[in-house]
């Protein structure tokens, strides 16, 4: 499993670019035909992905990995990409670093080591001829991480999605989903004109032009942050409501002191809750926007959507109560433990709802401080092996267990909702 998982880690899917995903597709084709797999790979078309200087380039392929009987179908989905691994990492992010039980490397939590429990609920499967009740067939997806066509919309939209979802793209927890928030990733280009900063003549500095839209943009978060959902929150939250939210994620502009910088590029990242419009979230920034440009130098600005994650409403169903059970005996959870809960962050699967698969289970390795999206990202030896145990007694045909859920149920069907 440890072996399995430094591979994983050694192939760099960071998104942006992307560049990384055949190469994984044909490590993950290597470990899997010797255990009885057959494959298809599905390439999102660079129209529907590209958005664009900053969005990344190289092939977006998806590898879809069936073994197949006669069995009813689960698929087992995993996304391929990481985030960037980024500065301040203490530890080397393309590599596996064992430091006890902890696992160091960027994906080990999000979601790579998930692929690696997997892999090893496979490798049981096969080396002790375990009968199924389910027939596995497992999605190796591209472009979650804030992408604008991620490689599961391509694959929903089109039916190549077949049976339940298992999601890992989740906590390592007693939880039942109830959802998650949209994203969309905003790139605002402020543009100005080139000139000697000694002596800039009709130069327009683009950075110093935008001041005023920083300002805006900090007091819309203010306002943004303020709107709470109905979604429960998760434990960790003590109480406090699921808000939406607002980040300034990036900003580029100039080059050195001598030059008036002629553009400044602003990342923004809106975080929209299922009760919340997606146009209307994209209509207030860009008033915003506007307004704060009113009377400005500038010679333009320019923006576009580069990412977007549909929201996650109520996904549950009638194979929740096996999977909570799979989990429970998998980490050990108390059965009576589980509890329904919603998060901020966001998910490819609204697009896999928006495709009329419903009910869409979930699980996975993240827990609070292990650092997902962060320098020194780590999961566990023993929730990696929990998650394995989980998948293997997922799928076996003799594991028949079920647990008693929370009946609450989130519903989202007030659009603009938001207090």
């Amino acid at each position: 499993m440890l072996e399995d998982l430094s591979r994983l880690l050694a192939v760099d899917t960071s998104f942006p670019p992307g560049e990384g995903y055949g190469a994984f597709a044909d490590l993950l084709q290597e470990v899997l035909a010797p255990l009885g797999f057959g494959f298809r790979r599905v390439s999102v078309p660079r129209e529907k992905w590209f958005a664009g200087a900053g969005s990344g380039g190289g092939e977006r392929v998806n590898l879809l990995a069936a073994r197949r009987t006669n069995n009813e179908t689960c698929s087992l989905y995993f996304h391929t990409d990481t985030v960037p691994p980024g500065h301040g990492w203490t530890r080397p992010p393309l590599a596996l670093t064992r430091e006890g039980s902890r696992l160091y490397g960027r994906g080990a939590a999000d979601m790579k080591g998930a692929i690696a429990a997997a892999l090893a609920a496979l490798r049981a499967v096969a080396a002790y001829g375990i009968a199924l009740r389910f027939d596995p067939v497992l999605l190796f997806c591209t472009d979650e991480e804030g992408g604008l066509y991620p490689g599961a919309r391509y694959l929903a939209e089109r039916g190549m999605i077949e049976g339940h979802l298992v999601n890992f793209n989740g906590a390592a927890a007693p939880r039942v989903w109830a959802g998650c928030f949209g994203s969309v990733d905003l790139m605002i280009s402020v543009l100005g004109r080139g000139g000697h900063s000694g002596d800039p003549g009709d130069g327009v500095n683009a950075v110093e032009e935008s001041v005023p839209l920083l300002q805006a943009l900090m007091a819309l978060k203010a306002r943004v942050e303020a709107r709470v959902s109905a979604m429960p929150s998760p434990p960790h939250f003590n109480g406090r409501p699921l808000s939406s939210r607002l980040t300034v994620a990036a900003a580029q502009g100039g080059q050195k002191g001598s030059s008036l910088p002629a553009r400044f590029d602003l990342l923004v990242n809106r975080r929209y809750a299922p009760e919340e419009d997606f146009d209307a979230a994209v209509a207030e920034l860009e008033a915003t926007i506007a307004e704060a440009m009113r009377g400005s130098r500038a010679l333009g600005v320019e923006t576009r959507i580069i990412g977007h994650l549909a929201p996650v409403a109520d996904p549950t169903g009638p194979h929740w109560p096996r999977w909570c059970a799979a989990l429970s005996r998998g980490f050990g959870f108390a059965a009576d433990s589980f509890r329904a809960w919603g998060s901020s962050t966001s998910s490819d699967m609204g697009w896999a709802q928006r495709a009329g698969i419903r009910e869409i289970l979930l699980g996975g390795l993240v827990r609070p401080g292990c650092n997902a999206h962060a320098p020194d990202e780590f999961t566990t030896v023993e929730d990696v092996t929990a998650l394995a145990r989980a998948i293997l007694l997922y799928l076996s045909a003799d594991f028949a267990e079920e647990i008693a859920l929370p009946t609450a149920r989130v519903q989202h069907e007030n659009k603009g909702d938001v207090r």
